[in-house]
């Protein structure tokens, strides 16, 4: 069955944005840009909370002809996905391959996953935090910036225990590490 993975930039700290809402502190560099690429390419569908999806949504319409490499790579792989967005705000998506659904449903997930062909990824840690409580994400796949930002999103949410273990690990040049955690059943 594919799995439910749970991917995250974050500070050493824990958090994917700061206290002001930046993230720009995460921004990956090329090899990094490259390594996340690679993670991405077996998602078939992203599950998004919306404000994930507002800023991921920028792969859809920017201009990245004279960017570098990893980042035209990118924007293929997101394009190639798609995305269900949960969202009680929005009217409307007008983003190719994307639906909207109102409210996290423990229950659609569960059908997703067992109706998947590839593997389905869950992006932004509110609605990752719903389905961490829910006991859906089977892996944890965690891009940890060399940076200390002291408060803001927490990638992980409070009151969540769950058993892990280790099944890779990577050091980067700029002092990124990667970890990727099985969610113990």
């Amino acid at each position: 069955m594919p799995k439910l993975i749970y991917t995250a930039l974050m500070s050493l700290d824990g958090y994917n944005a700061d206290a002001d809402g930046s993230f720009r502190w995460a921004a990956p560099d090329e090899e990094v840009h490259e390594f996340v690429n690679e993670l991405s390419r077996p998602v078939g569908t992203l599950l998004l909370g919306r404000r994930m999806h507002e800023v991921l949504g920028v792969w859809d319409t920017m201009d990245c002809s004279e960017e570098p490499e990893s980042m035209r790579d990118f924007q293929a792989i997101w394009r190639a996905t798609d995305k269900v967005v949960f969202s009680r705000t929005r009217s409307e998506l007008l983003a190719p391959r994307t639906r909207l659904e109102r409210e996290f449903d423990p229950a659609l997930v569960r059908e997703l996953k067992a109706t998947a062909v590839r593997d389905l990824g869950i992006g932004g840690p509110v609605l990752a935090a719903h389905a961490l409580h829910a006991g859906l994400v089977d892996e944890l796949q965690l891009v940890i910036s060399p940076v200390v930002v002291g408060g803001g999103n927490r990638v992980l949410p409070d009151g969540l225990h769950l058993e892990l273990e280790l099944q890779a690990e990577r050091q980067f040049g700029n002092g990124t590490v990667y970890v990727q955690y099985g969610v113990r059943g």
